[in-house]
């Protein structure tokens, strides 16, 4: 074994010539040392390889450096990349991941999973489960008693919450006002189950595009499908029949916006010419599709990261005053990323 490996704390004060709680104050990244010593036993430390081992920077700190993670549907694309986003980010700030995964978007057993994940040695949670029906009806009464720092991803701004979201409104407003530009002039929309509140965010994103532009958003105009590519089949029939005017459609996800590319490929409707279509997610698989798909991206691997961030400050936070930080809810932008799908040649 590397001698280096056994190298405790005091050894390493020993060696620089300081005390352990110099040492300590250093690892912990603590202010209170001269810049000149930090930088000297930085060096000390790189060159010996010394590594605190994870039981005692926990100790020293009085912290688990474990994050708790609750999420659904890790099947699917979205829920996967933000959880990449969060394991890559804690793992650079030090912290290991203890993660829970609910049966179903809608499941009832959040409060139990909540309580049993504060019961273990967590520092914080981060929900990233999005909000669907009343899966999060419950977090305004319960939260209230909760002595532990917690972050929500993709849900409602409520008071008493910290939230990170990604801006679904802003991103279907600008898929719709893109088709505008390029002249369709009889713009559908095929929505997410509209018990998601990321759903209801796009379609009036959708509305309001609409809205400002003077033209009408019947009922008649939208309807909705399950975000699959199949499902979307039976969503465009739908619309076509309700809507028979429409030129375009903006659809709240790249897979139903894949579906509806192949229902038109199938009729013979020739897109963008005669037919334009706008997805949102930014799946990396829509740029090889013929023709490529336009779409809102969000990086949800940043929400991830970005949840980390919040988490970590807040933790810093508690551990310093005693208190929980004021809550706040910060909204990431979207892209939009213009392809053949709605990109005539001429206007």
């Amino acid at each position: 074994m590397n001698e280096t490996k056994r190298l405790n704390i005091k050894q390493v004060a020993h060696i620089a010539g300081v005390s352990t709680q110099t040492i300590s104050r250093v690892i912990n990244d603590q202010r209170d040392v001269a810049a000149e010593t930090r930088t000297r036993i930085e060096r000390i430390i790189a060159r010996l390889g010394y590594q605190p081992s994870a039981l005692a920077r926990s100790l020293i700190r009085q912290r688990s450096f474990t994050l708790g993670v609750v999420t659904a549907g890790l099947s699917f694309k979205g829920p996967s990349s933000i959880l990449n986003g969060i394991a890559d980010r804690a793992d650079e700030l030090g912290y290991t991941v203890l993660l829970k995964e609910l049966p179903r978007f809608d499941s009832s057993q959040n409060e139990t999973l909540l309580q049993t994940l504060l019961a273990r040695p967590v520092d914080g949670v981060i929900w990233a489960v999005p909000e669907v029906g009343g899966n999060h009806a419950w977090v305004c009464q319960t939260l209230a008693e909760i002595k532990t720092p917690v972050v929500f991803l993709n849900t409602e701004s409520r008071s008493g919450l910290s939230i990170i979201n990604i801006d679904n409104f802003d991103g279907a407003k600008r898929a719709t006002l893109h088709l505008l530009q390029q002249g369709y002039q009889h713009i559908g929309h095929i929505a997410g189950p509209l018990d998601w509140w990321e759903s209801r965010q796009r379609k009036a994103g959708w509305e309001q595009a609409l809205l400002e532009a003077g033209l009408p958003t019947l009922d008649t105009h939208s309807t909705s499908g399950d975000w699959t590519s199949a499902g979307a089949v039976a969503a465009l029939n739908r619309l076509q029949r309700q809507y028979p005017e429409m030129d375009a459609v903006f659809v709240a996800n790249d897979q139903m916006a894949l579906g509806v590319l192949g229902v038109l490929s199938q009729q013979g409707i020739s897109v963008p010419t005669q037919f334009g279509v706008v997805g949102f997610d930014g799946l990396p698989e829509t740029a090889y599709y013929w023709p490529s798909l336009t779409t809102v991206v969000q990086d949800r691997s940043l929400l991830g990261s970005w949840a980390v961030e919040e988490i970590v400050s807040a933790i810093l936070h508690f551990n310093t005053e005693g208190v929980l930080p004021v809550p706040r809810t910060v909204t990431l932008h979207s892209e939009l990323l213009i392809r053949r799908s709605s990109a005539r040649q001429a206007v």
